[in-house]
Order: structure tokens, then sequence, then C-alpha cells
């Protein structure tokens, strides 16, 4: 992709009016780091979503960042030249309803993608571990005096969760997080020390607990699948599944008529041939919902009835070849 085709967007939706630029739902590090980036750019830019989450909510309130956040029917701004998605696989994924007849861009990183787009739209998708890295090239090129320390520790703490602390990383994600911290005017070590420190209360621990005394281990096929249930902190569940040795750990949740399934895969289960993110949109496909993700982490959300989601998924993995 061109960077000076986004540009080139950019400048044009920004000189017709205001331009939103819209998180995912989750709220994570990189879609919250991405769109305040971005906004930092350009006056008429302004980062919002449905949602924000503890980490990216912490960082904000430190470093004075500012991010609206929007009810489910929002009220949009009534002169739009566009609005700019950041880290969102699908509307859906967004959690709000779009303005009709007003150009919309999608930054993406996902190698799922579920948009539709029309003639003054534009998908700017780039195979990347985050879309901080994205939004860091672009910035780099085009508004290089954005990148003050505030927005260059939002990029890097996008860039760290996304990649798992570097887990995932690659040799271009571990390239832009040196040339991040190449101008910084902060440490690293006490930087990543300081997003780790995560406090969990007393009922969030227990809750943890519980999910992990639920566990199940499955050979599916020629997978082993650690799977349970939780009501919260499903992805920290995974991750610690893997941890302690599972080949892909799934972790469901029902609330409020919704289900959730949240999966994580070794890089070696990612290698020999499993990709969560195109099993979770094979499910949307399959029971509705929407899903998506990357090779080793991936979601999917939707009615159907929390057992026969999971039942679903272990059948799609079953069937899964292992190179």
């Amino acid at each position: 992709m061109n960077l000076q085709d986004l540009a080139d967007w950019i400048e044009k939706a920004a000189s017709n009016g205001a331009v939103p630029v819209l998180t995912g739902r989750n709220g994570d590090m990189d879609t919250i780091g991405s769109a305040i980036a971005l906004a930092s750019s350009n006056p008429n830019l302004l980062a919002c979503g449905l949602h924000i989450g503890k980490l990216a909510k912490r960082l904000c309130l430190e470093l004075d960042a500012p991010f609206r956040k929007l009810a489910k029917e929002p009220s949009w701004p009534a002169k739009m030249g566009g609005i700019i998605i950041v880290d969102a696989a699908s509307e859906s994924q967004t959690g709000v309803s779009l303005p009709k007849d007003v150009p919309i861009c999608v930054i993406d990183h996902h190698d799922t993608c579920d948009w539709e787009f029309g003639e003054n739209d534009l998908e700017f998708r780039v195979k990347a571990r985050a879309t901080t890295q994205i939004i860091f090239q672009y910035l780099k090129k085009n508004a290089p005096d954005a990148l003050t320390d505030e927005v260059r520790k939002l990029l890097l703490a996008g860039l760290i969760t996304d990649t798992g602390r570097f887990k995932h990383a690659d040799q271009a994600s571990l390239k832009c997080a040196s040339e991040i911290l190449g101008g910084a005017g902060f440490e690293y070590q006490e930087f990543i020390e300081h997003i780790q420190t995560e406090e969990i209360n007393s009922s969030e621990r227990g809750a943890i607990l519980k999910a992990l005394s639920r566990c199940q281990s499955t050979e599916c096929g020629k997978w082993n699948l650690v799977h349970t249930y939780a009501g919260i902190h499903e992805g920290k569940v995974a991750g610690i599944l893997i941890q302690a040795g599972a080949e892909i750990a799934l972790v469901s949740r029902y609330r409020d008529g919704e289900t959730r399934l949240t999966a994580r895969a070794t890089r070696l289960a990612t290698i020999n041939g499993v990709h969560l993110g195109e099993m979770m949109q094979e499910l949307s496909q399959t029971i509705g919902g929407e899903g998506g993700g990357h090779d080793g982490a991936a979601g999917w959300t939707g009615k159907s009835d929390r057992v026969a989601a999971e039942t679903a998924f272990i059948n799609l993995l079953a069937k899964t070849r292992r190179d």
C-alpha cells in the first residue's frame, strides 16, 4: 500500500469537515493507541470509540490523551468529511452503526476483512503485527512533528500488547519498536515495567481462578485444546493456558445475551497450520455472529449458545490439517 494514498484521502476528508477516528469496540491498546496517535496529526481528526480497555484508559489518563467515548447510537458531527476506522475487521467490530453516504477509510492489519467499500472509500490494509506499526510509518513520513513522547508511548504500548510482549513479533515489528524508541525521551525498560503493572482486585482474581479450575483438555484431531469459560479477563486466562502448555486455548463467555469466544495458539501451532482468525471467520459463516483476528489470537461474538459455539470451534479445529 502507498502511504501517499492514505495521506491524500485524509487531507481531502479533513478539508471537507470533521473526521472521527473510530476504534474497534474491544478498546484494546492497539486500536486506542492507533486512533489517538493518528488524530494528533490533524486538528479535524478526533479519536473516539464505544469502549476503552483498562490499560488504554490508564495510559490515556496519565498522558492526558484525548479520546471520546461514544454511545451505542452516537450523535455524529453535522458536517463530516469522512470516518477513519482503525483496527476493526468489520463494521460490527466497531459496535456502532456508521452514517450512510460518508466516505470511510479502514486502516487495519488483520488477515480477515468483512468491510464493503465504495468508490470514495479507502482500504489501507498492511501485513503487520499491530495497527500502530502502520500509524507510526504514516506519521514518520507525513506528520513527524506529531511524534511526541506521549504519542510514541501510545504507539509502542499498542505494539507491545498486540505482539504478546513481542512473543509474536517479526523483524518488521521489532524494527518499528526500535524506530519508535529511537526518537523517544523515555527509557524502554521503565516504560514496559510500567505498562505490565496491572492491578487485579480480589473479585477479579477469584474469577480467573474459577475459570482455571474449570479447564478441560481435549484432543482435537492432531491438536491439543484446553478450554474453559470465564466471566472476565478471557484473554488473560487464554494466555495463562498457553503458558501452561496448551497448544490452543479457548475461553468462552456469555453475558447479556451474547456469547464470546477468545482463542490463543502457540507460535509452533500457527507455523504448523492453525490460523485462528480464519477459523473464527468461518465460524461466523457457519453459526452467525462475527469473528476474525490473527493466526495466533482471534475472537468470535454472536447470539449462539455458548456450548454450541464451543462445539462448533472444536469441530473446526479437529478438521485443521497439521503441516
